[in-house]
């Protein structure tokens, strides 16, 4: 009688725990899926060529070994085409004291300082930029609107820039913090910012008589301290 008894308890454990496993399986089937990671850039398209075949730039002074981008001199690199309503991707290294930037929507590249939109990259850790205003720092839309907050790491390590251009609105994602955010409209005075601060004379055209499609350019070296960039790529937005 305590064997037939024992194996009556042995099968009721296995019945509970085969229960209790479907159980299981049927919960964890029901549960959401974890979220998928953000997608990459590896399938956008390279703004520019290996060989730089596709952009424009004075001879000599751009040149690119193992996919890093420098320039010898103060002269900015241009795409051959004009872009409209797109996010551009890349990678950037300052060294001590550089001072470069990205440039969108430009509409003359022999005089692309007042006809374009430059987003600052800045070595906010050099006392020369530090000392200026915020509207000079890493992340800025130069000259107009400083960023919500310093997210450039110091020189010699990589930056991530994501830069969102959609007619009139231009957001700025550094190292995965959205810093800054502009409405061009807003931007109807060439001498005073939104919020009154000044900005500097050789910005001559405001922001909101700009076009909103135009070349893709990249400040070389400026103020003596070079810039380099990597994995550029650019995906439209419908």
């Amino acid at each position: 009688m305590r064997t037939k008894s024992l194996v009556t308890a042995i099968l009721a454990l296995a019945l509970v725990m085969t229960v209790a496993a479907a159980c299981r399986t049927k919960e964890e089937a029901a549960a959401p899926a974890a979220p998928a990671a953000s997608p990459g850039t590896s399938a956008w398209q390279d703004l520019f060529a290996a060989d730089l075949s596709n952009a424009e730039f004075p001879a000599g002074v751009w040149t690119v070994a193992d996919g890093v981008l420098t320039a010898s001199k103060d002269q900015a690199i241009w795409t051959n085409r004009d872009y409209e309503n797109f996010v551009l991707d890349l990678e950037f290294m300052t060294a001590p004291g550089t001072n470069s930037g990205v440039i969108v929507y430009c509409s003359d590249m022999a005089n692309w300082i007042p006809n374009s939109v430059e987003i600052q990259i800045a070595d906010d850790f050099a006392e020369e930029w530090a000392k200026e205003p915020a509207t000079w720092h890493c992340g800025a839309i130069f000259g107009h609107l400083a960023p919500t907050k310093s997210m450039v790491k110091k020189p010699g390590e990589w930056n991530r820039y994501a830069i969102t251009c959609v007619g009139k609105r231009i957001s700025v994602v550094l190292n995965g913090e959205k810093v800054t955010v502009m409405d061009m409209s807003l931007w109807t005075s060439a001498k005073t910012n939104p919020d009154g601060s000044e900005i500097p004379a050789w910005l001559s055209r405001p922001k909101a008589e700009l076009a909103t499609k135009g070349r893709i350019g990249f400040q070389g070296k400026h103020a003596g301290a070079p810039i380099y960039f990597r994995n550029i790529r650019i995906k439209a937005v419908e």
